[in-house]
């Protein structure tokens, strides 16, 4: 359990602002500041920061949370289609329809824990998955995808505005969510949903939720009824995937059933473990990194290597380059899986942990050499 005071809590939360603010100045250097990656850097870190309130505070492993995801940027595209391209009416819609869904869900799958709810959940979330693709099509578009399209009503934009030529971009009381807009939109609404978790995490409320993770059977046999605190952290978790889903929706207004599937679900879980569950950051870290790989790694093919190991000879660049592109370009899962692989084996607690280590053993070698100065 991670030690806090209000102090530590005040300067987490400076510092963690001050980051994510100044995210397109720092990734300069990773060759990550364009902003289409710096939102999904923000989006998806709302995605596990959501999903570490389930995972990481109770132990309950869902494998269809992308559900909540999909539904989230389903809902917010049916409301630039029907009422405004205004992204507040998307994401208050996102959330709603999601928080709605996750009570459905969470009311069946709860009645079972352990591998029991993961397979239920999966069922669930596979379910909506293949609806969205059949018997749903009127709703979701099947596989083109929900898309937004000229004779659409737009209601509200309508009344106050003359419809113009081509698709509307959308936009937050006129400033269009493209480009860097966009991204301190999502950014804000990023530090805002890690305000609460930390809420969260530091409550009564979140006191209960670890106490169900170390020993539910036990908390029921003292009278201490769990399902109802269960049910509300569920639903606060698929409202934190509505939320990044609407937000994929208003970057990108397309919706599709691919964001429901269940590798998507995986994604979430692989984030959250690699950073470290049940911490404040880690989930962060993880989202971070994973699509950092999927973005930035993957684009280095043959060329890019061939020129970055050009200072080589001829016959060892090939070799060299052979060997490296195993790795990076189509190869990037790979690395990712050898990086998950090491960290599970060595780091159970994630990279948070790895950090605890390292600030443990400064702070002891300072002990020790104070004691050696005296």
């Amino acid at each position: 359990m991670e030690t806090s005071s209000p102090r530590r809590d005040l300067i987490t939360m400076a510092i963690f602002i001050a980051a994510v603010l100044t995210m397109p100045l720092w990734t300069v250097p990773l060759g990550a500041s364009y902003p289409d990656l710096l939102q999904k850097f923000a989006i998806f870190g709302i995605f596990a920061i959501g999903y570490n309130l389930l995972f990481g505070l109770t132990g309950y492993l869902s494998f269809g949370h992308a559900v909540f995801l999909g539904v989230g940027s389903y809902a917010a595209v049916w409301s630039f289609k029907l009422f405004s391209m205004n992204v507040i009416p998307a994401i208050v819609m996102g959330v709603l329809f999601a928080g709605l869904f996750a009570a459905a869900i969470g009311y069946l799958s709860l009645r079972r824990s352990g591998i029991y709810f993961a397979i239920l959940t999966l069922a669930f979330a596979q379910m909506c998955y293949n609806l969205a693709y059949s018997v749903l099509t009127p709703i979701t578009n099947g596989e083109t995808g929900l898309q937004l399209a000229g004779t659409d009503p737009r209601f509200i934009d309508r009344m106050f505005f003359e419809a113009e030529p081509g698709l509307p971009l959308t936009n937050l009381f006129g400033m269009e969510m493209q480009g860097f807009t966009g991204f301190y939109v999502c950014a804000v609404l990023l530090i805002l949903a890690f305000y609460l978790s930390m809420r969260i995490f530091r409550s009564p409320f979140g006191l209960k939720l670890r106490a169900i993770k170390s020993n539910q059977v036990r908390m029921a046999y003292t009278g201490f009824h769990t399902r109802p605190y269960m049910m509300t952290v569920f639903i606060i978790s698929g409202m934190y995937a509505g939320l990044a889903g609407s937000l994929l929706a208003a970057t990108d207004p397309l919706a599709g059933a691919e964001r429901m599937q269940w590798t998507a679900s995986g994604e979430v879980v692989l984030m959250t473990i690699l950073g470290g569950a049940g911490t404040l950051i880690g989930p962060l870290l993880g989202a971070g990194i994973i699509k950092y790989f999927e973005n930035i790694f993957s684009s280095f093919n043959d060329s890019l290597l061939h020129d970055a190991f050009s200072f080589l000879p001829g016959g060892v660049q090939d070799v060299v380059v052979g060997v490296v592109s195993m790795f990076v370009g189509e190869g990037w899962q790979l690395t990712l899986g050898i990086a998950f692989m090491l960290v599970v084996i060595f780091l159970p607690g994630g990279l948070m942990e790895g950090f605890r280590r390292i600030g443990t053993l400064i702070a002891r070698r300072g002990r020790k050499a104070g004691e050696e100065t005296r």
